[in-house]
Formats: structure tokens, sequence, C-alpha cells
């Protein structure tokens, strides 16, 4: 017999709960080594000798249907973690020995062994660290590039990243990020303009204002107390430079190298020859099979 005690944490935000959790897995692959196992059930753990604690130690990351499961054992128990429906983080131990924790199997034990089962939950949770939180990425993704809306129903536009013209107003508050200063209306346009193959006659100071607005609105830049000027903002610095380059060289430089005409010369280039492949015969057999 076996006897399963689980932790289920819904979450708010469904989506940005896989977010989440494939972080988690990413940054937790050696939740498994001895040192960490020992910590997860509270128990010491004997690596060499007579008295070697018996057991694999391991992190096995499991896909099934698409839901990828982080698993951690000790003697015979285990620990599973997964997200559960799209809509929780669960933590399952399930004790198939009661002997690997020197308890008896009557049933007068249940206690005991429930404490250690939610114990060894809640400690897995502690022990786990992530480098960062994701959903905060995501939320702050969202932010800047979908629509405000303000406390009287005013709408300011998002800035969508990829589009021609919220590109150049990154790169120009990146160039005024050097004025002490900070920058104009017109200072604006003179560095906007030539970046969208435009003269700066060719933007209005209105259209400009609006850009202005979008971009004080994300908090990306702020205006100088008792004057038209504006500054760059740390985050607004940050963000901008992180989303150019990601524009310029990330995804330019990959778009490039996967539909280069030609035989597959890069690692990228073949793995989506491959994919692109497997697809096709994918698309191929169900079709067969339709039929």
């Amino acid at each position: 017999m076996q006897a399963e005690f689980s932790l289920t944490q819904m979450l708010d935000r469904p989506m940005s709960g896989r977010i989440f959790f494939e972080q988690v897995i990413r940054d937790n692959l050696d939740i498994g080594r001895p040192d960490h196992v020992g910590l997860v059930f509270d128990r010491r753990i004997i690596t060499r000798g007579r008295r070697q604690t018996p057991g694999r130690f391991r992190t096995r990351v499991l896909s099934s249907h698409v839901t990828p499961s982080l698993h951690l054992d000790y003697k015979k128990t285990k620990i599973k973690q997964y997200h559960k429906e799209g809509r929780a983080l669960r933590t399952e131990t399930t004790i198939n020995d009661t002997r690997d924790f020197r308890i008896g199997k009557r049933l007068h034990h249940l206690p005991e062994l429930r404490q250690i089962g939610f114990q060894a939950n809640r400690r897995l949770l502690r022990v786990q660290t992530i480098s960062h939180d994701p959903i905060h990425g995501a939320r702050t993704f969202t932010d800047l590039t979908g629509p405000i809306i303000g406390d009287h129903g005013t709408r300011t536009a998002g800035l969508r990243f990829g589009d021609p013209r919220v590109h150049a107003l990154l790169q120009a508050i990146c160039v005024h990020r050097l004025q002490p200063h900070g920058f104009t209306n017109r200072d604006l346009r003179t560095i906007v303009a030539p970046l969208l193959g435009k003269q700066p006659s060719d933007i209005s100071p209105g259209q400009m204002t609006y850009d202005l607005r979008r971009l004080r609105e994300h908090g990306l830049i702020q205006r100088v107390p008792h004057t038209h000027r504006y500054e760059t903002t740390e985050t607004g610095h940050a963000q901008a430079l992180f989303l150019i380059h990601a524009h310029d060289h990330l995804l330019r430089t990959g778009l490039a190298t996967i539909n280069q005409p030609g035989p597959a010369r890069t690692p990228l280039a073949k793995a989506s020859r491959t994919y692109r492949t497997a697809l096709t015969d994918l698309a191929r057999q169900a079709h067969l099979a339709a039929a």
C-alpha cells in the first residue's frame, strides 16, 4: 500500500503559472542531489560506505501530453510536482514504505506519516529557487505593449514590439539618456525622423506629443518638474535597451538564419529545417489517416 500527501496551490493567473513552473524546472535540475534530498525529507543522506543510503539521487523531468512534471526520489518515497490542469501548482509526496522514516505500518501511525508527507511538500518549496520571476517579466511585457486605460476611460496606446515607429522612439530615448538636462519635443523629433526615413518637418509637434504621452504613461520617460523637458527613467532606459537588442540582434539574426536559401549550415537553421520536415510528415500522415 502507499500513502499520498498533496499540496495544491491555486494560481490567480493560470497562464502565468505555466511560465513560472517551467522556470522552476529549469532552475532546479539539481534538486535531486543528496544534499538537497536531505533538506527536503529532513533525513541524513550517507553517500559512501557500508551504511550508504539506498536509492538513486536524481532529478527527472517528464513530459506527458506536453505537461512537464518534476520528480524527486528518496528510497521508496517520491515527490512529484506539476502544473495541474493549467490552474494550480501541485506537489505530491507518495510514501510506499513507512520504514524509510522508521515508522510502523499500523494505521495509528498515520498522523506521523501525514506530518512527514506534508512537511516534505513544504520543504521542497522552500528549497526550490528561481533566478527571476518570469510572471513579472510577462506582465511587464504586456504592460509595455498593451494599451493603458485611465481612471476616466482615456486610452493610451501601447508600444507594440516590432513597430517601426516604436522602435525609433526606443532608440531615441536611449540616445537622449546622455543629455544631462533632458530633451524636448523638438529634440526627440530630430532623432526619430531620420530613423523612420523622414525629415523632422514631416512629423508634426502634435504627433510627437502623442508619442511623448505614450512613453510617459508607460513609465519610460518622465517630465522634468516645471519645464517642458523630459528625461529617460532608469527603468525605461533598461527596458528600451533590452527591446532594441532583442529586436536587432536576436530576432533579425535568427530569422535571417532560418530563412536563408541553400543548405542549412548553422545549428539553428538545421533544427528549423528538421522541425518543418517533421511537421510536414505529421500533416501528411494525418491526411492519410483521415482519408
